[in-house]
């Protein structure tokens, strides 16, 4: 299948017009590195660093090895890549083409990429052959007979059966082969990257080129950023923070990223005091990694001068121990995949500022807060908060979603609860949607639940996030149970319905029965009241 655009924006228009939709690609600013300055730094990976010049050459054989394949103008390319050289080499050759990538972020298992293959009708598949001990070939060989669009698996590092080296594809391409086949509009979708939320599946939300540029130009003016800005990069590059300001954000500032695939603090302070790094975007365990790291003293990590945290609740604390113990602005941002950084707090504002709120209105971007009605009400007042801008996406690649996240008039409806002061500052208050948000990724709790039902001896279960210092929330399954479980049986059973490690709960308790309103919805405020008390109902036994 080719992706088409779902809904139009009722503000594309206004858009064009004020220049905040420039007409840029994805990939121009890397072509334009890549003549410009073709022998500065552009990406470093573990022990591999690549020019401008060197990266561009890799993405023309790439989009040549993809158009060898058959991949042309909307066809999707997927690719479940950690932080490495060939997720940037990937993302941009696809873009080249006019094709549409799919990153999938590597925790994924089974379950989740079999149903993005499916719905996006991926063509071509990229893998590690193993990545943190999970060996993604097996996975693969599994999901094939059910995935009948995937004609070609392309794996970096030993290919196995039924699949294609990356390096053999690259070497043997002639980079004469990928001129696109199609002049290419900006207004094309470029992305579709899954998003779990309230519903059971995940949800693909579509990207143009127009709406990608916009927001990390909005975060370039907002941070002040210039090429002497080098950007570490911790986030997962198929996360849309990562893929925003690890893949894209640095070559438009023709400047240099440096790539952490797996997270670890004292690494992480290693290569940002002797990479000289500045910048960086990333959930709140990255930031709480940063500043509680045993071995912090003695170190001139003075190069990192800005820190936007989001995807995760942020404590206040945390930014000021930030800007306390590494001397730098650590500051709160608030968005979601659909619509990437809505709101932020200028560098040169108060640390209070960057502390308690999730700042104003970034750039062009609007929001409001609704009440029931869907009427805006008074500042100061809590309510659903709506948002829309340049970068909100193009909708969903299941259309029939649309309806009910987006407004006639483009508002999205963003399902989070917030405040907003007198001076436009917001403040997230809680989630209408039922999601936990552990470590900058929503996960649904009704996903977790339809599985849990499934078990023989559960009767009902109930599951709601719990309060975390590092990864912001964790899972906890209330569990009305015919025999007693444990924690460890029910998880070993979710791993056999191959669900990823993060939805696993990390907390069980057992019910005798699940609190309801009269309609016998679950009061899951009453569940996650219990977990802040000593009154959590006993076990059956």
């Amino acid at each position: 299948m080719t992706v088409e655009l779902t809904r139009a924006s009722p503000q594309a228009a206004q858009y064009a017009a004020s220049g905040d939709w420039s007409g840029r690609l994805v990939d121009e600013a890397l072509t334009t590195g890549a003549e410009q300055h073709p022998d500065r730094p552009a990406i470093v990976d573990r022990d591999r660093r690549r020019s401008y010049a060197e990266l561009g050459q890799a993405v023309q054989r790439a989009a040549a090895a993809l158009a060898g394949l058959g991949v042309g103008p909307g066809d999707v390319v997927s690719f479940q890549l950690p932080n490495w050289l060939e997720a940037a080499i990937v993302y941009h050759a696809t873009a080249r083409l006019g094709a549409v990538s799919n990153p999938i972020i590597p925790i994924y298992r089974g379950r989740e990429v079999e149903f993005i293959l499916r719905q996006t009708g991926s063509r071509v598949l990229v893998i590690p052959d193993r990545f943190r001990r999970f060996d993604y070939r097996e996975m693969v060989a599994e999901l094939r007979p059910r995935t009948p669009d995937l004609e070609h698996v392309l794996v970096v590092g030993a290919p196995g059966a039924g699949a294609t080296a990356f390096a053999a594809a690259l070497q043997d391409a002639d980079p004469r082969a990928a001129a696109p086949v199609r002049r290419r509009a900006a207004s094309d979708a470029v992305l579709v990257l899954y998003t779990s939320g309230t519903e059971s599946s995940p949800k693909g939300v579509l990207h143009s080129h127009e709406t990608l540029v916009y927001e990390c130009r909005s975060i370039i003016d907002l941070y002040e950023l210039d090429d002497r800005d080098r950007v570490f990069m911790p986030s997962p590059v198929t996360h849309i923070t990562g893929l925003l300001y690890g893949l894209m954000l640095p070559f438009m500032l023709g400047s240099t990223v440096v790539l952490q695939d797996v997270w670890d603090a004292g690494a992480a302070l290693d290569v940002i005091e002797r990479e000289r790094l500045s910048f960086c975007v990333g959930a709140t365990p990255f930031l709480h990694g940063l500043v509680h790291a045993p071995d912090l003293a003695g170190r001139d990590v003075s190069c990192l001068r800005v820190f936007g945290c989001g995807g995760a609740d942020v404590p206040p604390a945390l930014i000021r121990e930030a800007h306390a113990r590494l001397g730098m602005v650590a500051s709160r941002l608030y968005g979601s995949t659909e619509c990437p950084t809505v709101t932020g707090t200028p560098l040169r504002a108060p640390v209070d500022r960057h502390a308690e709120t999730d700042g104003r209105a970034i750039g062009a971007a609007e929001l409001r807060i609704v009440g029931e009605d869907g009427v805006p009400v008074p500042a100061g007042t809590r309510g659903d908060l709506q948002v829309r801008g340049p970068d909100l996406c193009l909708g969903y690649l299941d259309a029939a979603l649309n309806d009910r996240a987006f407004t006639p008039d483009g508002w999205f409806r963003s399902g989070d609860l917030a405040v907003v002061d007198a001076e436009g500052s917001v403040r997230i208050s809680g989630r209408a949607k039922d999601i936990i948000l552990r470590g900058g990724e929503n996960l649904s709790a009704k996903e977790i639940e339809d599985l849990l039902f499934e078990h023989p001896d559960v009767e009902e279960a109930a599951v709601v996030g719990y309060p975390d210092r590092v990864l912001g929330e964790r899972a906890c399954a209330f569990v009305v149970a015919r025999r007693p479980l444990t924690l460890d049986e029910l998880v070993a059973f979710l791993r056999g319905r191959r669900v990823a490690n993060q939805k696993l709960p990390e907390r069980l308790e057992l019910v005798p029965t699940l609190p309801k309103t009269a309609s016998g919805k679950v009061q899951k405020f009453r569940l996650r009241d219990q977990l802040h008390s000593d009154d959590v109902p006993a076990a059956p036994v």
